[in-house]
């Protein structure tokens, strides 16, 4: 009777829980090391508390990496759909909601970490937390694996599934980076995407909290790059919301390589500069007497009105409409339509959702997640250079490349 196959796992997040159970199902005895002092801490904080667990929309067009072939194998070897029927299995009802987001029915990110946690728990993972790596040593076909406070482990093979930098208060602080580098591996740049935008100005903390329904884009010298619509939040720093969010990897990568990265945002996102210039004409008709502030209340968030018409260059709010030139009011529809911002940079690391860059794919087997530099060595999840977009895409790819590097682990 042959030995079970000893698998350990390098971290307890999404990607390798799913790797574990991944491997465990295929009969190997399998041992996950979380430097935490629990497992899926990350997990808990997604989807606003509701883990929007997947996305139906999930392929790879929707990844971003310097390789970007790479995620198809794990995409369609484990899709949406496999991971949608993985978490029914285990009990999880789902519903898809708005741009094919998937969440459990309970609206509970713990109800995935607690169906994740029974299914380990069922096939005999042995789960121990506090548990710092520092080294992996390869040694006769097998590893050894070194932790801070001076355990050693022995694994026939290994899945590196540590995250990436992202919210390193989860436990993602990038030292996983270190165990990969020092066995010969080689990383892209990794910068922080899914994040906060901030811009150049001295007149947020006044505008601070204003939220509204718009169009969020980023700009370079050769005109769009990206956009999306939907909630936008201004902040004392700069600007947040979902769309910004989507956008913010753009805009990290521009301004990597040194370039100027402009914001572009449309308030009243649903006409023309020109239509919003009539519907302002015919608001300034009905009363004439009017101060220039006081005539746009009811079209746009009123603490937004000052800061507006001081971009137009309207210093005096109480100017009567009368005075009001067809020169500024066009610049008002400008802006109200194509208000342009230099992007001074992204929130950092805390902030971030997801960490663009990492672990150079093509150093990996997109069919097995194996190094191709270490014979028994996988990679899982956020480490590698693959992010996804928001809504879902970041979490089907720690199931799809969890589930690929255990069953190959496992083998």
């Amino acid at each position: 009777m042959s030995l079970k196959k000893r698998v350990i796992v390098i971290g307890g997040g999404a990607a390798g829980m799913l790797a574990a159970i991944s491997a465990a199902r295929l009969g190997a005895h399998v041992t996950i090391l979380e430097k935490n002092p629990r497992v899926g801490k990350k997990i808990l904080a997604t989807g606003n508390g509701r883990c929007n667990f997947t996305n139906v929309n999930a392929g790879y067009s929707c990844y971003s990496s310097e390789n970007p072939g790479f995620v198809q194998k794990a995409l369609s070897d484990f899709t949406a759909s496999d991971a949608i029927s993985f978490f029914e299995e285990l009990g999880i009802q789902h519903k898809v909601e708005e741009m094919g987001k998937v969440f459990p029915m309970s609206d509970q990110a713990s109800s995935i970490l607690d169906v994740l946690l029974y299914e380990l728990n069922r096939l005999g993972v042995n789960i121990i937390c506090d548990s710092n790596v520092v080294d992996i040593i390869p040694e006769n076909g097998s590893f050894i694996l070194k932790t801070k406070d001076g355990n050693k482990y022995r694994g026939d093979s290994v899945v590196l599934a540590p995250g990436g930098k992202a919210m390193p208060s989860s436990g993602s602080d990038g030292y996983g980076y270190d165990l990969a580098l020092k066995l010969g591996h080689t990383m892209t740049d990794t910068f922080p995407a899914l994040v906060q935008l901030m811009l150049e100005g001295n007149y947020f903390k006044r505008i601070d909290g204003v939220k509204f329904i718009g169009t969020a884009e980023i700009i370079d010298n050769n005109g769009s790059v990206i956009k999306d619509r939907g909630d936008i939040l201004f902040t004392n720093y700069g600007v947040s919301g979902p769309p910004v969010l989507q956008i913010s990897r753009k805009a990290g990568e521009l301004l990597k390589s040194g370039k100027q990265a402009t914001l572009k945002i449309s308030i009243l996102d649903t006409m023309s500069k020109e239509e919003v210039t009539d519907l302002i004409d015919r608001r300034f008709k009905t009363d004439l007497n009017k101060t220039v502030e006081f005539s746009f209340v009811g079209l746009i968030n009123k603490r937004l009105i000052p800061v507006v018409l001081m971009k137009a260059g309207i210093s005096d709010l109480k100017r009567p409409i009368s005075s009001i030139t067809s020169k500024e009011r066009d610049r008002i529809a400008e802006i109200l339509t194509d208000w342009r911002f230099n992007i001074r940079g992204t929130k950092s690391w805390p902030s971030a959702q997801v960490t663009a860059g990492g672990i150079n794919t093509r150093e990996i087997d997109e069919n097995t997640m194996e190094s191709f530099l270490i014979k028994g060595l996988y990679f899982a999840g956020e480490i590698m250079d693959v992010d996804g977009m928001c809504g879902g895409y970041n979490l089907q790819w720690a199931w799809s490349s969890g589930f690929i590097a255990g069953r190959s682990a496992a083998k």
